[in-house]
């Protein structure tokens, strides 16, 4: 069933929502893991501005850990694309610009196309059954108001299309060049203009139906059309928010703040 209602604005993850434990606090033997986690989190979600510089002597004290663990999760955040590491001169968050941008989401949405249609011709029923519980975790997610379990479901959504696509050569691919793409993704949503993250709810609503069919053409043009709704959210998005972080609340945290005393019309759930 599609979404048949207007919702309000403020969305595409990976790890399940973890309390950052207090400075001091042991993380026990998953503790690269662990802050990896947290710390991919923390930038996706807003903490820092595209093109700012990660402030480590912070991050240590916030995350409770001393700079050898934290330079090295910085590390894999470089090599995923999230960030730049500058000699000498510690990391900043990476910016897009606007033609790297747009290359880099048509590429995704060719590749997130191809996944759809070969996912259509070999997904199991199980395989189905997995994305299904994923959409109506996501949708109550949204209807939280809650971004981060929002978008740690929708990430999960689209990597398990891929998976299901039994191809490993796109799958290498599309792992290349998801991380690159994972901040912008996320604040996509936050588009008070366009109420991107309700015409998100609506395209996912629409994906879930065109899998259930195993319709393979139309499911690879929703989700090509799905990445570039998203890139023109995105670039509204890496515009606005660069420099209007403000200490101690994300940028996430500003729009659903500005956006929370609005009634919202909830949608009804995909019936799989």
């Amino acid at each position: 069933m599609m979404l048949d209602s207007t919702l309000d604005s403020a969305t595409d993850a990976g790890a399940a929502t973890q309390p950052v434990p207090p400075a001091g606090v042991a993380w026990g033997a998953s503790l690269h893991g662990a802050l990896l986690a947290h710390l991919r989190d923390y930038i996706v979600e807003g903490n820092l501005a595209p093109g700012a510089r990660v402030p480590e002597r912070a991050l240590c004290e916030r995350f409770g850990v001393s700079r050898t663990p934290l330079r090295e999760a910085l590390k894999v955040l470089a090599s995923e694309g999230l960030i730049e590491l500058l000699p000498n001169r510690g990391a900043r968050v990476r910016q897009l610009g606007a033609d790297e941008m747009v290359a880099l989401f048509d590429v995704m949405g060719g590749l997130e196309a191809l996944a759809g249609r070969l996912a259509c011709e070999k997904i199991t029923e199980s395989g189905y059954a997995v994305i299904e519980r994923l959409h109506h975790d996501m949708y109550a997610a949204y209807l939280r108001r809650d971004l981060h379990g929002y978008f740690t479901c929708n990430q999960a959504i689209h990597d398990r299309i891929v998976e299901a696509a039994d191809n490993e050569p796109l799958a290498t691919t599309y792992a290349n060049f998801a991380g690159r793409l994972r901040r912008v993704r996320y604040a996509a949503n936050l588009d008070k203009n366009r109420d991107r993250w309700g015409e998100a709810m609506r395209e996912h609503e629409e994906i879930l139906d065109a899998l259930r069919r195993r319709a393979g053409p139309e499911l690879s043009d929703i989700l090509f059309r799905h990445l570039r709704n998203k890139r023109k959210a995105a670039a509204v998005q890496e515009t606005v928010v660069q420099g209007t972080t403000v200490q101690g609340t994300t940028v996430q945290e500003a729009a659903v703040q500005e956006t929370g005393a609005k009634e919202t019309a909830a949608p009804a759930p995909a019936v799989g």
